[in-house]
């Protein structure tokens, strides 16, 4: 359940300010919010569909560091 709330959470925020839902989703410095960041100020439209796209079909990945 609180899968499910979370994920509508987001995609109500991708839909009002897009970059925010996909901030939540994959973080503030991953290439998917400045690419959302960036189609959002070009277009509100594009902004919103890559948004959609980017938190209902990518998964975030873990990054590791490798020391």
């Amino acid at each position: 359940m609180a899968g499910c709330c979370c994920r509508f959470l987001e995609i109500l925020c991708a839909i009002l300010l897009p970059p925010l839902g996909v901030c939540f989703r994959h973080g503030c410095c991953s290439l998917e919010f400045f690419i959302c960041l960036v189609l959002t100020i070009l277009g509100y439209i594009p902004g919103v569909i890559y948004a959609l796209y980017v938190i209902l079909c990518v998964q975030p990945m873990d990054y590791y560091v490798l020391v």
